[in-house]
């Protein structure tokens, strides 16, 4: 009886040469077995082609920059020989925060790719990644084709961050201050209302709101230009708008585009005027006037008379200001909470403010109508299995989604246990959200609430203080499985905390720094140790 020789598939592993070598080995041996079985009366089948082996799947290719705890510096040196869409992500703001619209990576391969223009859109960089965008963009072609050339190959675009939801006109419902009165902070609880938000955003999101920018200094800009308020001018966003509408709607203010600092310097008569703005639109270090606003530039340069739509068509676009969603919609259905800081300090003689948070803390009406939508989170939320402990860790204004998580296990019956630290400056003044946090500990929800108030003794504690003090029972938790929670400022307090995990791992777990680090890590990919911060 004939049969079928075995054949090495076209798609395996094997060059020509060795796969007619296998061929042949393997059509003897089959051919010697099927000659025995055929004499012992053994009935003999079709024999099948060989199945290929799978490749494993790559490893996940890692960025080692993407730490918003990094000066940029450092990012730059841990991206170094990579493609040029790598070292474009390592000069991102690092937090993901989604308000460019895209991810830190999908950002970076937009521009890449020369599919965005743009290199202002990130938020969180400011003009430290403006500046290094324009270089890496300005690079020579031929440096960009030798770091190809030295590192792995280029990898497709990755997929869009999650989209925000449509805007929506949702009511304000007003900012309540949760500090008593005497403290030097002002923090608010802010509550929008409209029937969709409970259906739009989990625990986690945050929420974008379109502010306006402040009157008073619109009304001083239009002062210094000597235009009338009421001329149509073309926006950055792309609308045409009376001038004072646009400046209060369309524009930034508060962080002029290098392109209008170079219009300015453009049109200043003074020589002198002309090339200190052109060094502070070239970023030349110890150019002044430093961290300076729109304002700010038309008082200290004078002679800069530059065209009206000339200058408002370069300004940056007036992104909307992003926070962490502080409430459940589980509890408040057709609501949103956010608790936000009130930024005013004093700069050149003039009482600076958040454009967001100075609207909302004090010109806001209550009842006003004010747009706003859902950004999705992007890698920081709840565990899946709701008997994982969790560990949450945020100071100040990083209590907000950790308010949100409570809330939410309380309202799902998660019975993993819950473990809070939270500092501000004083207990008597700063504990915000004093009476629910503590009638979470008293009804067993929050099993542990570890405090640090910096102001209230001579030496200053902070998070981290606590959470090495309670070093072994930490560690046990990490040990069970707990998931770790940072929220709050990138540049101070996520670095103190994270090396504090390294050091508690490390000292508990009897491992080198290093060591502790790479679990860390590793606890990242894994979505065990997730950070919002900014």
């Amino acid at each position: 009886m004939s049969y079928i020789a075995p054949i090495v598939p076209d798609n395996s592993p094997f060059s020509p040469a060795q796969c007619a070598w296998l061929n042949g080995l393997l059509a003897g041996l089959i051919g010697a077995d099927q000659a025995m079985l055929a004499d012992a009366g053994t009935p003999i089948l079709a024999a099948q082609p060989l199945p290929v082996p799978q490749a494993a799947d790559p490893a996940p290719e890692q960025f080692p920059w993407h730490d918003p705890a990094l000066p940029i510096d450092e990012r730059m040196k841990l991206a170094d020989g990579r493609p040029p869409e790598r070292r474009m992500m390592a000069a991102m703001g690092q937090l993901d925060c989604g308000q460019c619209g895209y991810l830190c990576q999908t950002y970076a391969e937009a521009i890449a790719r020369g599919e965005e223009k743009s290199l202002t859109r990130c938020v969180p960089g400011g003009k430290e990644t403006a500046r290094m965008l324009k270089e890496l963009v300005a690079a020579p072609a031929a440096a960009e084709t030798a770091a190809a050339a030295t590192s792995p190959p280029r990898i497709e675009a990755a997929s869009a961050p999650l989209a925000a939801s449509a805007p929506l006109l949702a009511r304000f419902e007003g900012a309540l201050r949760l500090n008593r009165e005497g403290s030097e902070k002002d923090t608010r609880h802010v509550v929008f209302r409209h029937e969709d938000l409970s259906l739009g955003y989990k625990v986690g999101d945050a929420l974008g709101v379109h502010a306006a920018n402040d009157p008073e200094i619109v009304a001083a800009i239009i002062e210094r230009l000597a235009a009338p308020a009421c001329c149509e001018v073309d926006c950055p966003d792309g609308t045409r708008r009376p001038l004072r509408e646009a400046l209060l709607e369309a524009c930034d203010l508060g962080r002029p585009s290098d392109q209008a600092i170079e219009v300015l310097a453009s049109r200043a008569r003074d020589a002198g005027e002309a090339d200190r703005l052109q060094a502070l639109a070239e970023g030349y270090p110890g150019a002044e006037p430093a961290n300076a606003d729109l304002l700010d530039l038309l008082l200290a340069f004078p002679s800069a008379q530059p065209p009206i739509e000339e200058l408002i068509l370069a300004l940056g676009r007036l992104e909307p200001r992003l926070y962490s969603i502080a409430s459940s919609p589980k509890v408040h259905p057709g609501e949103v909470h956010l608790t936000v800081a009130a930024v005013r300090y004093a700069m050149r003689g003039r009482l600076r403010k958040g454009v967001a948070s100075g609207f909302l803390a004090e010109r806001a009406q209550h009842g006003c109508a004010i747009s706003v939508f859902v950004k999705p989170a992007h890698g920081f939320d709840l565990p899946a299995d709701p008997g994982v402990p969790i560990v949450m860790i945020g100071p100040g204004t990083g209590i907000a989604p950790f308010r949100a998580f409570l809330e939410d296990r309380r309202a799902t019956g998660a019975n993993g246990k819950n473990w809070l630290f939270f500092g501000d400056q004083r207990r008597e003044l700063d504990f915000l959200y004093e009476q629910e946090l503590e009638a979470f500990r008293a009804d067993g929800l929050l099993t542990k609430l570890d405090l640090a108030f910096s102001r209230d003794q001579v030496e200053k504690i902070y998070v981290q203080h606590r959470m090495r003090e309670r070093a072994a029972e930490l560690y046990a938790w990490i040990q069970d499985g707990a998931h770790l929670y940072v929220c709050g400022d990138a540049t101070r307090m996520a670095r103190d905390v994270d090396a504090a995990l390294a050091h508690i791992i490390a000292k508990q777990g009897g491992m080198g720094l290093s060591e502790a680090r790479s679990h860390l890590a590793e606890f990242a990919r894994c979505g065990r140790y997730q950070r919002d911060v900014y």
